[in-house]
């Protein structure tokens, strides 16, 4: 058979297989199941998987976190489901095995790293490259070769419980990440990479009140400078495979039905080649949530004719009932050909017709060895942001009573996301499908596969032996017993200072605080946190609070009042040991914000890169009860140490269409410890055509400087960066003056200089430009 040659080019074999399956065949290649479904009594049922797969399937859901199976089990499950299907089916197609990998695999005892939100604060896009590499290696070693990751929502509502899984509010900061993790999960070659799926297209993260699915209104104009911005970067810049539409209607149409979405701006505008998933159960939300299909079948119909190939996460509307639609011309069976044609490509270029199977043994090195928990521990040190500081911080090592106090302190759990393993073991024994493994769940036996995650208290406790540590909780995350506040007080109070550890529980049921489904009308501490800060203040002994959250919270009083406050975020199996090393000085804080602060709820959505007309109440600026001003900006973070900026240049006066400049500054540690500042680059087109944000990102570097040290900081800055959708909806740069700022943060801007773009009054730019190259070197 032509198709299983492998000499032969893909879209021959994808033709020749395609033209040998039955109706039945191709639809069932358009389907997937949840590994549960074959399953009985908590183990695969070989009868039952030949039996559900005889037709063939598309892809099979979560052998990983819909199971509780160790890596080694996973790729013998995954060896045989293949075995059955190239050796009982008629034409051996191989299945697509997908699992969540957002901040590490959703599998028993494969590495946790910190969640999208903190990573984004290192400012380093390279480690969320060097993360997903980690996901391929342990993906691609028991069989799964698709992961529904990155998340590349831009996020300016910190209501919406996934703030958490995104990079932030700035879309060429989500790029810039987007990019390296998509490169680092699909490798050089999709045969030995997994396909990252690029979520959620488009507007999911800009929902009505912040809710989890709610209506966006997002104009055209913004939806493709800002919220496609990250879709289109990972699209051309590292050619992204695969893709899942969002869940929300979008201007009053829902995404999944939307011909407008996922054919003319994903195929035609952006020229995605890869194929389109749904998300879980969006296609049968087209009848039971939405209510814009009378039935299934109607809801299949729909998202078939927009462009959804493949649904996920089981077979509930793309079924056989579309055989008899086709028989009776209510769908054209080209639309199932092109669907099930772009699956097949995929398989091949996978190279799962080659090579369907795995080495079922010397796995737990790659999932937890000592490269993938250094590599976690980098990235959670590198995460943390520093807001606030009066001098207590860093604590010194000397210091002889310490009360650590917090419902997070000592909690391992909450070090870790909402698409962590030890949240999905939650939610499924909240929801306990029926003949899944954890209907007969062993805690226990799980705990000694679980990775290893050392609370923020027994860290400190290793860091400083001769310390008297004393612990008291306080509170719990989410509730209103303020049984321990008085022990909380009292241990405070006999010590010579005190660590605070506030923030969320991220997960997915209903006792989190943040995380998908989890919304929040307010951005407070939850439950009782606040007034179990309060009271450990009156104490009167130095308080330094360590945030462990999925969000920016509005805490201005924490602001005015604490010693100082580092924020951690959701720092994964590192975490502890990396605020204990910053707390006492063996870590330098130095990330910076990738979203605003509010000060109330009430500033939501506060976003820096608003337009001139954003930000102030014309014309008394304020609002009548508070500043319009956020309490911690984007991009802010402090050091343990100081940064000084000098020597602006700007190699160019005028500069047009395609050419570049480059704009360099000196920055240097003048502080008495080394330390790391991030150096960001913003830009403002001073005048233009239609309204331009008061300043964008456009550049930025994370320099390490030794105490005195001074580098060179250069950025080679394409002017087509500075393109915008005019009135036509034509990309475009114009004439004008560029303002050009260097600073610490998006409002501590150290350096400002000027450059003028000359030419025709409104010149095309055929296409986006995403890279801002940048060189550091010695003085």
């Amino acid at each position: 058979m032509t198709y299983r040659e492998q000499s032969i080019p893909i879209q021959k074999r994808v033709a020749d297989l395609l033209g040998q399956m039955t109706l039945k065949e191709k639809i069932e290649q358009m389907g997937s199941c949840w590994f549960y479904e074959l399953q009985t009594d908590g183990k695969l049922d070989l009868m039952k998987s030949t039996t559900r797969l005889q037709n063939g399937i598309g892809q099979i859901t979560r052998v990983g976190s819909a199971s509780t199976l160790i890596p080694s089990e996973i790729a013998k499950v995954t060896n045989k489901l293949q075995k059955i299907l190239i050796e009982q089916t008629r034409l051996g197609i191989p299945a697509i095995f997908h699992e969540e990998c957002c901040s590490g695999n959703l599998i028993l005892g494969a590495s946790a790293f910190p969640q999208m939100i903190g990573l984004a604060c290192s400012f380093q896009p390279e480690l969320a490259g060097k993360m997903a590499d980690v996901i391929r290696r342990q993906l691609r070693a028991v069989g799964i070769h698709e992961g529904l990751s990155p998340v590349l929502d831009v996020a300016r509502d910190p209501r919406w419980g996934r703030v958490e899984e995104t990079f932030g509010e700035d879309p060429w900061l989500i790029s810039q990440f987007g990019i390296q993790y998509v490169r680092g999960l699909q490798g050089d070659d999709l045969h030995t990479g997994a396909m990252a799926t690029g979520k959620h297209f488009v507007g999911h993260s800009l929902s009505q009140g912040g809710l989890n699915c709610g209506p966006v209104q997002i104009g055209m104009r913004t939806l493709l400078e800002v919220y496609l911005m990250p879709f289109e970067a990972a699209i051309h810049e590292a050619h992204l495979a695969s893709l899942m539409n969002s869940y929300p209607e979008l201007d009053g149409e829902v995404v999944a039905t939307s011909q407008a979405i996922l054919r003319d701006v994903l195929r035609n505008r952006l020229g995605f080649e890869g194929l389109v998933v749904s998300d879980y159960e969006s296609v049968s939300m087209l009848h039971t949530f939405h209510r814009v299909a009378e039935n299934m079948t109607q809801a299949a119909l729909k998202a078939i004719q927009a462009g959804i190939e493949v649904e996920l996460p089981t077979n509930d509307c793309y079924t056989d009932v579309l055989i008899q639609e086709i028989e009776k011309g209510q769908l054209d069976v080209q639309l199932i050909d092109q669907a099930v044609a772009h699956h097949l490509s995929k398989k091949f270029e996978l190279g799962l017709f080659d090579h369907p199977y795995v080495e079922e043994e010397n796995l737990a090195d790659l999932f937890d060895g000592p490269a993938q928990r250094e590599l976690a521990a980098q990235m959670a040190r590198q995460s943390l942001v520093l807001l606030t500081n009066d001098g207590t911080l860093p604590l010194a090592k000397s210091t002889r009573r310490l009360a650590v106090i917090g419902p997070n302190a000592d909690d391992s759990r909450n070090l870790l996301c909402d698409y962590s393993y030890a949240a999905m073991l939650e939610l499924q024994m909240y929801q306990r499908p029926a003949n899944s493994a954890f209907t007969v769940l062993n805690p226990a036996s799980l705990a000694s596969q679980a990775v290893n995650v050392p609370t923020i208290l027994q860290s400190i406790r290793e860091k400083v032996p001769q310390t008297e540590v004393i612990y008291a909780k306080g509170c719990d995350v989410n509730s209103e017993d303020q049984f321990g506040i008085p022990a909380a007080v009292q241990a405070a109070g006999s010590a010579d200072a005190v660590v605070l550890v506030l923030g969320d529980k991220s997960g997915l049921t209903p006792d989190c605080t943040c995380g998908e489904t989890r919304d929040s009308s307010d951005l407070a501490l939850p439950g009782v946190q606040m007034e179990l800060a309060r009271a450990v203040m009156t104490a009167g002994k130095p308080v330094v609070v360590v945030l462990v959250s999925g969000r920016p919270l509005a805490i201005p009083e924490l602001a005015a009042k604490a010693s100082a406050i580092l924020e951690a975020w959701v720092p994964g199996e590192a975490g502890g040991a990396a605020v204990a090393n910053a707390l006492f000085g063996d870590c330098n804080p130095g990330g910076k914000l990738s979203m605003t602060f509010p000060h109330s709820v009430g500033q939501v959505p506060i976003f820096y890169n608003h337009k001139p007309s954003g930000a102030y109440s014309h014309w008394y600026t304020n609002y009548v009860n508070e500043t319009t001003a956020p309490l911690f900006p984007f991009g802010h973070g402090l050091s343990y140490t100081q940064f000084s900026y000098r020597d602006l240049s700007i190699d160019k006066a005028t500069a047009t269409l395609g050419e570049a400049l480059k704009i360099a500054c000196t920055v240097q540690n003048t502080g008495s410890v080394a330390g790391e500042e991030v150096v960001q680059l913003y830009l403002q087109d001073e005048f233009a055509s239609l309204p331009r944000p008061v300043k964008e990102l456009k550049g930025f570097a994370r320099v390490s400087l030794l105490p005195d040290q001074a580098k060179r900081v250069t950025f080679t800055l394409p002017v087509n960066l500075m393109a915008f959708y005019n009135a036509t909806y034509n990309l475009v740069i114009e004439p004008g003056s560029v303002q050009v700022m260097i600073g610490s943060s998006s409002q501590d801007i150290r350096l400002q200089g000027v450059f003028s773009i000359t030419g025709a009054s409104s010149m095309v730019v055929e296409k986006r430009e995403f890279t801002c190259p940048v060189r550091i070197t010695d003085r």
